[in-house]
């Protein structure tokens, strides 16, 4: 049985900020083999006492929401567990627990809201970000408004629908080949 001190000591030490948005197939390759069985686990519905304080619900966070992404890039499973890290996030913020976790491992609670598909989730990450993540949040805060431009344009992200088996519009097309996700970073950037 995992403990939730696997995944932080893992993910927050081990790999650490320099590698946490890197695409690296050696590091995908080392989550699932040590992880696998845990984010399945999760997906069952096993790992609840992780869920009954801070460092626990972080732990399961980035289990269900950053794991996924590494172990099954431009696969539907990145994102089938998607829900549950929301959940737990939107659970864990309203309790005060991510306050309780230093930056930039605080980041975490808030991702789960970046990657929705909602625009009311993207507008609460944005809040976090801006009022939570005083130390370390402006990048953060560029990829929270970039990511809520995506959602406000189109309301799903198109660079999942091959993934996701969903119909690409011509209009999402059309950003994808002009840049996409990268140039919504950029006209943000330039906009300050």
């Amino acid at each position: 049985m995992a403990a939730p001190e696997d995944v932080l000591s893992f993910w927050l030490d081990e790999v650490g900020p320099d590698g946490w948005y890197k695409q690296d197939d050696a590091l995908d390759e080392e989550i699932r083999a040590r992880f696998l069985h845990v984010w399945e686990g999760a997906r069952e519905g096993n790992y609840s006492l992780w869920l009954t304080y801070p460092s626990g619900s972080l732990a399961y966070i980035i289990l269900t929401d950053q794991f996924p992404r590494n172990m099954f890039r431009e696969d539907g499973r990145a994102f089938s567990t998607d829900r549950a890290a929301i959940a737990v996030a939107k659970a864990a913020i309203d309790k005060g627990w991510d306050v309780k976790i230093d930056e930039p491992a605080r980041q975490f609670f808030y991702l789960p809201l970046m990657h929705s598909e909602n625009l009311c989730d993207q507008e609460r990450c944005v809040r976090m970000m801006i009022d939570r993540m005083p130390e370390s949040g402006a990048s953060n805060l560029l990829h929270a408004r970039a990511h809520r431009e995506v959602i406000r344009r189109f309301g799903r992200f198109p660079y999942r629908n091959a993934a996701l088996s969903r119909a690409t519009t011509q209009q999402e097309a059309s950003y994808v080949a002009d840049g996409g996700y990268g140039q919504t970073v950029q006209a943000l950037q330039k906009a300050g």
